[in-house]
């Protein structure tokens, strides 16, 4: 039970990981017009993913110093990610195998 919990987390922090890559290449696509918003599609797709992805960005930004039209929050926050999966399979291998001595390599 615990294993498929874990692979369920584990899917849904990959689908994140996902729209975080979707939403800075859209933005970027975006600012250099290459996307066009007034279309109804790119804009239904651009908002979703800024809906998702933007409270999560949010805090990172605010803590960032600005580096003028440069956005290395989605890069902080993948690391973040890649982080929490890490130790998110640390522990179940902790949990079902028994193998604590993982956690603190």
């Amino acid at each position: 039970m615990i294993t498929i919990l874990f692979q369920i987390v584990l899917a849904l922090l990959n689908l994140y990981w996902w729209a975080v890559i979707l939403a800075a290449v859209i933005s970027m696509l975006i600012s250099f017009n290459v996307l066009d918003t007034r279309n109804r599609l790119v804009w239904s797709i651009a908002d979703f993913l800024d809906r998702v992805t933007e409270p999560a960005l949010r805090p990172i930004r605010r803590v960032l110093p600005n580096f003028g039209a440069v956005d290395l929050s989605p890069l902080i926050l993948l690391i973040l990610i890649y982080a929490t999966e890490s130790l998110l399979a640390r522990l179940h291998d902790a949990i079902v195998y028994g193998n604590v001595r993982g956690l603190f390599l």
